[in-house]
């Protein structure tokens, strides 16, 4: 199942948080920053869609 923009966004501030509180194990940071950036990516990919949307809407008026 796919997420929203929204629950990634979540969950990045979840991750940020851990990764803030300084009681994250070292190996568990690491997983969870490769977490984090691949939920970057996922929500950059869907700004782009969405722009590239936007931007035709633009153009059909």
């Amino acid at each position: 199942m796919t997420k929203t923009f929204e629950e990634m966004l979540e969950e990045l501030r979840g991750i940020v948080r851990k990764l803030e509180d300084g009681e994250t194990s070292l190996e568990e940071s690491i997983a969870i920053y490769e977490r984090g950036a691949l939920l970057v990516k996922q929500c950059e990919d869907l700004l782009d869609t969405a722009e590239m949307k936007l931007t035709e809407l633009g153009r059909d008026r």
